[in-house]
C-alpha cells in the first residue's frame, strides 16, 4: 500500500455529509449525493454510486443535474422508478459481491441497512471497494459490514440514529485500514463530531489515523 497523497493522478473530496468525490485516470465517481451535499458534488461526474435509499444518501435533483450512469441497489431503482422514471434508463442494479466497473474496478459489499430500531423493517444497502490503482477505498454506506479484505482508505461513518461511537470506532478497528475519513457527520454537532475525534485518537492503535475534514477539502 501506498500512502494515499503519493498516488498520481487520485483526488478524493470530502463532501456533504455521506458523499465524496474520488477522481482517478480520468474517473470521476461520485458517491452518494443527497440532501446533505450540493448538487454541485456531481458537476462532471463520469459515474454515480448510491448505497441506499434514504434521502441523505439519494436525491433525484442530484442525479438529474449530471448525464452520469447511475449504480445501485434493486431498492433504490425501485424508487427511481417510482420518483424519478426518466433517469431508469442510466440505472444498473448491482448485487452482493458483484464486481464492476465504472473507470475503476469496483466491488459491491453487503446487502442491509444497519438497525435503526427493531420496529422498523430492515433497508438494502450496498457498500463499495474501489481499486485506484494500487490503492482501495471503502464506503459502507449505513452499515458496519466488514469489507472482506485489507483497505487503504476507510471512508467511516461516524454519527447516526443507529450508530453508537462504541459502534463507530469498533468498527474502524475491525476494518483495520491505515487511514479513516470520518463521513455520516451532520448528525452532530461540532462538539459531537470533535468528541468523535478524540475518541477515535484515545482508542485506536498508533497504526490507524483517523481523520477529519471540512465540506470541499481534498484528502
Amino acid at each position: 500500500m501506498r500512502g494515499l497523497g503519493s498516488v498520481p493522478g487520485m483526488r478524493i473530496t470530502k463532501l456533504g455529509h455521506a458523499c465524496v468525490r474520488i477522481e482517478h485516470d480520468g474517473a470521476v465517481v461520485v458517491l452518494d449525493p443527497g440532501v446533505f451535499t450540493e448538487a454541485e458534488a456531481v458537476d462532471g461526474a463520469t459515474a454515480v454510486l448510491i448505497t441506499h435509499e434514504h434521502p441523505d444518501h439519494y436525491l433525484p435533483a442530484h442525479l438529474r443535474a449530471c448525464d452520469a450512469p447511475v449504480f445501485t441497489v434493486a431498492a433504490v431503482a425501485a424508487r427511481i422508478r417510482e420518483d424519478a422514471p426518466d433517469l431508469l434508463e442510466r440505472v444498473t442494479v448491482v448485487g452482493p459481491e458483484e464486481r464492476f466497473d465504472v473507470g475503476v474496478p469496483v466491488r459491491a459489499v453487503g446487502e442491509l441497512h444497519a438497525v435503526i430500531h427493531p420496529d422498523y423493517p430492515r433497508f438494502s444497502n450496498s457498500g463499495y471497494v474501489l481499486s485506484l490503482g494500487d490503492t482501495s477505498v471503502y464506503h459502507p454506506g449505513d452499515a458496519l459490514t466488514l469489507p472482506g479484505q485489507p483497505v487503504d482508505l476507510l471512508l467511516a461513518p461516524v454519527s447516526a440514529p443507529w450508530l453508537k461511537m462504541s459502534e463507530a470506532v469498533d468498527f474502524v478497528r475491525a476494518v483495520g485500514a491505515p487511514r479513516s475519513l470520518g463521513i455520516h457527520d451532520r448528525v452532530y454537532s461540532e462538539a459531537g463530531l470533535a468528541m468523535v475525534q478524540t475518541h477515535m485518537g484515545n482508542l485506536l492503535p498508533e497504526v490507524q489515523e483517523f481523520l477529519r475534514l471540512a465540506d470541499g477539502a481534498d484528502l
